[in-house]
């Protein structure tokens, strides 16, 4: 099992039995997401100009297809060995069957009645898919989260699509869904911490506990899906700017409140809103900041630095684990 951090500039591998952070083969076009077989050494990289794809959890790189498309969300597909959806802006959702060799558009996410009011704040005139969640066991079932304005689902690979419903989140960052418990959808959001236990139909939004409002990741304990972490920030700028921000991490266990996590964060918020992702073992869990690459073994409640960037990257996109247990 390997990490894979995405920079604003390239794709940096963590071999965590000997804590060595060093960069892949990756140099152009810039890398904007990732995303990781659960499995296998598979792994995705989207870019400025299309997706690069990694069958040695990230030694290498080749390309992946998609060239002339800007790809803002990439997902590998558990359900089928090799396929891969890919999310790009403007709007649309992208597969591959084939590893990247070729890719099918799903059409219809745009006659969607809500998708004249998707925008992207800083780009009003623009807006883009920002993650797609494939259900762990149901082939073609996704759940798709456009930046900013909807979240929407399709049971059959997009061939029909279901709009956002009422309550749902507006401006979906992230998306965790744990394999055992697969209806129920963990979001950290822009305009906050929402989750369903019925696939989306219905939501709610906990937030005792919560001091910050604006939450960019999530991700649920392997060995429980009860435990759920977020991390957000006061505001959108101060989320994502390494030496502009004021970023925190909060667990939450069943339906008790949030409680902030200050073991291996800093007590005053000073660093961005860290990226988050579910390790492999019960109570694994990691993260990545500007300092570096954080490891958790209790279900989030302390963290451990596994690795310090050299230098200081000034902006993160994507954290994936790669490969076996």
């Amino acid at each position: 099992m390997d990490i894979l951090v995405a920079t604003r500039d390239r794709v940096l591998l963590l071999v965590p039995e000997t804590g060595e952070l060093r960069p892949t083969r990756v140099r152009e076009p810039r890398p904007t997401c990732l995303a990781a077989d659960r499995t296998t050494g598979r792994a995705w990289c989207g870019t400025e100009d299309g997706v690069l794809r990694s069958d040695d959890a990230g030694e290498s790189w080749v390309e992946g297809g998609l060239a002339g498309e800007e790809i803002t969300a990439v997902a590998a597909d558990p359900t089928e060995p090799g396929a891969a959806w890919a999310g790009t802006e403007p709007s649309a959702v992208h597969r591959t069957a084939d590893g990247g060799r070729s890719w099918r558009r799903a059409e219809g996410l745009l006659d969607l009645a809500s998708s004249p009011e998707w925008s992207f704040p800083p780009r009003p005139e623009t807006h883009h898919v920002r993650w797609i969640a494939p259900h762990p066991r149901e082939a073609g079932r996704l759940w798709v989260a456009v930046e900013a304005g909807a979240l929407v689902t399709t049971p059959d690979g997009g061939a029909t699509w279901r709009d956002r419903v009422p309550g749902s989140p507006y401006d979906t960052h992230e998306i965790a869904i744990h394999p055992d418990r697969a209806g129920t959808l963990r979001i950290a959001a822009g305009d906050g911490y929402y989750e369903s236990d019925d696939g989306g139909s219905t939501w709610r939004s906990p937030d005792d506990g919560l001091e910050v409002g604006y939450l960019r990741s999530v991700a649920v304990d392997p060995g429980d899906p009860d435990v759920v972490l977020v991390s957000g920030a006061s505001r959108a700028k101060s989320t994502y700017a390494a030496g502009h921000s004021d970023g925190r991490v909060y667990r939450r266990a069943g339906g008790s409140a949030w409680e902030r996590v200050t073991d291996g964060w800093p007590e005053e918020p000073e660093t961005i809103a860290p990226l988050l992702v579910a390790g492999r073992q019960p109570g694994e869990l990691w993260a990545a900041d500007e300092r570096g690459v954080h490891r958790s073994a209790d279900g989030g409640r302390s963290w451990r630095a596994a690795a310090a960037f050299e230098p200081t990257p000034p902006w993160l996109r994507g954290l994936a684990v790669v490969g076996g247990a």
